[in-house]
């Protein structure tokens, strides 16, 4: 299994295989609008505008930690227009823990465990770094910002 081999809704309500980014590294990461994290939109603009050619970038809105996404898929685009413009790829909002978890979520949370082993998601931002040929590669908290992993997708770009 790779992430290409799932699907997603986008924030239009488009349905997308994820192997449309075949060839591209990947970084998925569970985002919210109201969270002391959401400034990392930011930082992940300036990595996909600085990588675009390589990285991919693809955002999932979930309100599974403090409730801090509760508007509709097109409140989350406005959002993100208004503070944050950003440019890659808004999907539609997601549970990623629990029974109803994305598919997606589950086979990363499975691939790449947390700390001490643990699957679960602790909160907003958590960050799955994928390679080309689709395979996990690395996890980063949600206090790990954008900045902080460009070495590591710099290197993923490299290999």
């Amino acid at each position: 299994m790779t992430v290409y081999d799932y699907q997603a809704r986008t924030n239009a309500g488009q349905e997308i295989g994820l192997d449309s980014y075949r060839g591209k590294v990947l970084l998925i990461v569970n985002t919210a609008s109201a969270c002391g994290f959401t400034p990392q939109y930011a930082g992940l603009e300036t990595l996909y505008k600085t990588y675009k050619d390589d990285l991919v970038i693809l955002a999932f809105p979930c309100n599974q930690f403090g409730a801090q996404e509760k508007g509709s898929d097109e409140d989350i685009r406005t959002f993100c227009d208004l503070n944050f413009n950003i440019s890659f790829p808004l999907f539609a909002k997601v549970d990623v823990n629990g029974s109803d978890a994305h598919p997606l979520f589950k086979y990363l949370k499975e691939a790449l465990p947390g700390v001490l082993g643990t699957e679960a998601i602790k909160w907003n931002f958590t960050k799955f770094l994928v390679g080309r040929d689709g395979k996990p590669l690395k996890r980063f908290a949600p206090n790990d910002k954008p900045e902080d992993i460009e070495d590591d997708i710099k290197a993923a770009i490299a290999a």
